[in-house]
């Protein structure tokens, strides 16, 4: 199990999660230390190069190494550590987890694990950061009256044989280990708030915020004729985080256009909004809500425009609308990684900027995101130029005809459509060449027997 886990921090290299020290000495082990730590935890690989090579700088008192290293940090960050029995030698891991509380260097620097980097927080980010870490996280707390019997069982199972998939080949847990390690229950057996979340049987009733609202509007104001509601669905969605999420998915796919294109003559599907912005948008308002805040949920608000998700809460700890395409801050962590062994999330601390690339590539402008203290809000919308050589999918065979004449000849007259088209009646062409000249395709040039038509 060991050496399928290496195995895989090696394949993903440095990251949010896991930092290299080939040449350890105590200032860079206490950095990684705190920046893990003010992060969400992770790996320490001593003595180790991310080709998977063995350095021959591996001290040989790592404990007071690490000690040392602790000494350093204010107030010291608790760790564990175990030798790595290689190939080419030996080497160290040092596992950190996600702390309670804010982490400084004696020098008075907070750092935070950043991708791959441990970033120095500013002043005023340091204060956030620590504000943040006041004390225990609301998923972590038990939930008053609940036991095991109000957590779902098949739910458990799925979720088990979905992680099973993602943990290091190998790893099998029982299922109360696999509870705890979920941060599911405590050692009492008491299920806590994300245990409810993410497996409970009815966890709206003991977390009742933590439904989900979907609301769509008819045009692009939430106010209807003479200052009504103007919305033509409302759906409330409960059940697991995991339930919510499909089922909100489920509506959304339900009330996006698509419809079919031409690029290049190639007919295929093109839907309002790119499905990964979505989806992440939707997965990250139910992973980093603060589910703390009683009597709001989160809302997904669909217009004829834009589509509008709304998290409770505002960004949780050093995370700013400048900042937060390149940091990771989870408020849930238990949440999110259960989600992520669930498959929502397809790369721990990634997804905004592959959502703002998703968005420009399709030709909309970029997500706006709106933070204010007690919510956070992603605006995706769908104004969108059509890229050159796109065409809508309910083009006739001749017109198509006439675009890949177009595409080899680069103008095309009435004339020429007629001879391509020989059984067609001239009114039939005509109607044709007007159709794709009112879609945008065509542009009309000159007049009467000069008229000619050139791709827009």
């Amino acid at each position: 199990m060991l050496a399928e886990t290496l195995r895989a921090m090696l394949e993903r290299g440095p990251g949010q999660y896991i930092e290299f020290l080939p040449e350890p000495g105590a200032e860079s082990l206490a950095e990684a230390l705190v920046a893990l730590a003010n992060a969400d935890g992770g790996t320490i690989l001593i003595g180790l190069h991310p080709d998977g090579s063995v350095s021959d700088a591996l001290p040989e008192g790592v404990e007071a190494l690490l000690v040392r290293a602790q000494s350093l940090c204010r107030p010291p960050v608790p760790a564990g550590w175990r030798t790595l029995e290689l190939a080419g030698g030996e080497a160290v891991a040092v596992t950190v987890s996600r702390s309670q509380q804010a982490h400084a260097l004696s020098d008075g620097r907070v750092l935070v694990r950043s991708g791959a980097r441990n970033r120095v927080l500013s002043p005023g980010e340091a204060l956030q950061l620590e504000m943040a870490r006041g004390g225990a996280s609301f998923e972590e707390e038990p939930v008053s009256g609940a036991t095991l019997a109000d957590l779902d069982a098949a739910v458990i199972a799925e979720y088990a044989a979905k992680r099973a998939e993602r943990a290091p080949r190998g790893e099998r847990l029982a299922p109360e280990e696999l509870l705890i390690e979920a941060g599911a229950i405590g050692r009492d057996g008491v299920p806590t708030v994300a245990g409810m979340l993410l497996f409970g049987q009815r966890p709206q009733r003991f977390v009742e915020q933590s439904s989900l609202i979907f609301v769509r509007f008819s045009g692009t104001d939430p106010r209807g004729p003479g200052g009504m509601p103007g919305y033509g669905r409302r759906e409330e969605l409960a059940g697991p985080l995991a339930r919510v999420i499909e089922a909100a998915w489920r509506i959304l796919w339900e009330e996006m256009r698509h419809e079919a294109v031409i690029p290049g003559l190639a007919r295929e599907e093109r839907h309002e909004y790119p499905p990964f912005a979505v989806r992440e948008a939707l997965v990250n308002a139910v992973c980093h809500r603060d589910y703390s805040v009683k009597g709001l949920r989160v809302e997904i608000r669909m217009f004829d425009d834009r589509l509008e998700v709304i998290s409770p809460g505002g960004l949780p700890g050093h995370i700013t609308l400048d900042n937060i395409v390149d940091e990771h801050y989870s408020r849930n962590p238990r949440i999110v990684r259960g989600l992520y062994y669930w498959g929502y999330i397809e790369e721990l601390g990634l997804g905004i900027d592959r959502m703002i690339e998703e968005m420009l590539r399709d030709g909309h402008p970029a997500p706006e995101f709106v933070s204010k203290p007690h919510s956070f809000t992603v605006i995706l919308r769908n104004a969108r130029e059509r890229p050159m050589g796109t065409w809508p999918g309910n083009l006739n065979p001749r017109q198509l005809q006439a675009l890949r004449y177009l595409q080899e000849h680069k103008r095309i007259t009435n004339r020429e459509y007629r001879e391509l088209c020989p059984d067609v009646s001239a009114e039939t062409i005509r109607l044709d060449l007007v159709s794709l000249v009112e879609q945008g395709i065509l542009l009309r040039i000159g007049d009467k027997k000069g008229t000619y038509y050139i791709l827009k």
